[in-house]
């Protein structure tokens, strides 16, 4: 039971205790002496105006349609997926011939410097001049990885498999924002029917204030009737206030589970979730069906892949790595006398000793892959709890509301029979009263039986993994 729903039926329950603390029943009304006199002319508490009519009515699939279009967390996490598919793509770059040009141009000076050792002696040594010359140089390299056991191409699967992982956020993302604007958008379902059920009952303590008006002024009930009818009255003015205030609100917050900013100025529609496709089932298949379509539990999935990876590739820098280059270039002191040169290069590398850094990598590695099995191994043991809530909880809602339809009923029936008696001069205001607010609570719980069957549906559809269909 949301906390507002719950708090407005407290307030409804407990005008009747307040009531009889102070009225008394008709028949210990004493009459003055001389015969009744005429009543005080009725303090009615004000009128609300009715608010103006909405400008739209949202549906539920035009919320759900919102939500997946701004919804910033949804944004955030779609954002996330393109950067780590580009962070594969960056991975994957060593693996491909990588090309490169140069060129330059370069003025200086040709003086020789012996070094030492030289076996020249200074007669011979070229005579010293600040005379400059042009150097020019073009020039392309291409290279090639060849092999170093699986460390490239190990990192990038595990880029893959991260960017996989981040995918299945993305999609579990998706049912998180559809789950946040269902409940969201039941909140204010339910708030706008307890704004009905308020003017309802604000409606018929306006026929009970009149009717009893008349009574006291016709001298067949006391004075005391018509106190107790304002009472009831204002007391309904306040609960109807308060429902529409509320309500306001909750479509505020709907607006921010949607990532709308705007007014409010709509009413929800009386949309609700059918039935859930097997949730009269046992836990067993639901549970196999959660396990195998549930986007988190496939992210982790990817997530151990991807550290599996990780690790192969860190095991990979053990061992040498192979490498061929070549390179074209053409240089000269002019440009009509460059010259051309070509070479091939084959490398062969490895790194012998890193003060362990391999070794701690791998450790480190190891660790991240342990640390994701059991994250997943404790989404599954969640899983079955969400399934096995979720299904409970449908099955008490369906059975709640069952009830709550009865109670509507004989309430409804128990205020006839009271507005009856009261008419009759048998029944007291008191128990019209009770009648009443009997009635109202009845209403309100029904609101929210319609509420918890609704939002506990959306909750199966989340821990089963299915999407919720958008009409």
């Amino acid at each position: 039971m949301t906390p507002v729903i719950f708090a407005w039926i407290l307030g409804v329950t407990a005008v009747a205790p307040a009531t009889r603390a102070r009225a008394a029943p008709a028949a210990q009304v004493q009459e003055p002496a001389g015969g009744l006199a005429a009543p005080s002319p009725p303090a009615r508490a004000p009128t609300l105006a009715p608010p103006p009519p909405p400008s739209r009515v949202l549906t539920l699939a035009e919320a759900l349609r919102a939500a997946l279009a701004r919804q910033p967390q949804l944004l955030q996490a779609q954002a996330g997926t393109r950067a780590a598919t580009a962070r594969a793509d960056e991975s994957r770059a060593p693996l491909l011939p990588q090309l490169s040009g140069s060129a330059s141009y370069q003025r200086t000076t040709s003086n020789f410097t012996p070094r030492p050792g030289s076996t020249f002696s200074t007669g011979q040594l070229p005579s010293s001049s600040w005379k400059t010359t042009d150097y020019y140089s073009f020039g392309a390299t291409l290279s090639q990885l060849i092999y170093d056991f699986g460390q490239t191409s190990g990192r990038w699967r595990a880029a893959q498999a991260s960017a996989a992982a981040l995918r299945d956020t993305e999609s579990y993302t998706v049912v998180q924002v559809t789950l946040g604007v269902e409940s969201a958008y039941f909140t204010a379902r339910a708030g706008k029917d307890l704004v009905t059920v308020a003017r309802d009952n604000l409606a018929n303590q306006d026929a009970h204030l009149r009717q009893t008006e008349g009574f006291v002024r016709a001298g067949t009930r006391p004075e005391i009737d018509l106190a107790q009818a304002r009472t009831d009255r204002a007391n309904a003015l306040v609960q109807l206030i308060n429902a529409e205030n509320a309500y306001e609100t909750e479509k505020a917050q709907l607006n921010q589970a949607m990532g709308l900013e705007g007014p409010t100025d709509y009413d929800v529609a009386n949309d609700t979730l059918p039935p859930v496709e097997g949730e009269d089932l046992a836990i067993d298949p639901l549970l196999a069906e959660a396990l195998k379509h549930r986007q988190d539990v496939a992210s982790l999935e990817q997530q151990a892949r991807a550290q599996e990876l990780t690790l192969r590739a860190v095991r990979g820098a053990y061992w040498p790595a192979l490498g061929v280059s070549t390179g074209l270039d053409n240089a000269g002191v002019s440009l009509d006398s460059t010259v051309w040169n070509w070479n091939a290069t084959a490398t062969l590398s490895w790194n012998v000793f890193q003060g362990g850094l391999t070794r701690a990598q791998a450790q480190e590695a190891r660790a991240n892959l342990d640390s994701v099995q059991a994250q997943a191994s404790a989404l599954r043991q969640q899983v079955r709890v969400d399934v096995e809530q979720a299904r409970l909880a449908v099955r008490a809602s369906r059975q709640s509301l069952a009830a709550t339809e009865e109670a509507l009923v004989n309430a409804r029936e128990r205020l006839r029979l009271a507005e009856g008696r009261y008419q009759a001069g048998a029944g007291s205001a008191i128990e019209l009263g009770d009648a009443q607010v009997a009635l109202t609570t009845a209403a309100a719980q029904r609101v929210q039986a319609e509420y918890n069957l609704s939002t506990s549906r959306a909750q199966l559809l989340r821990a089963l993994g299915r999407e919720v269909p958008r009409t």
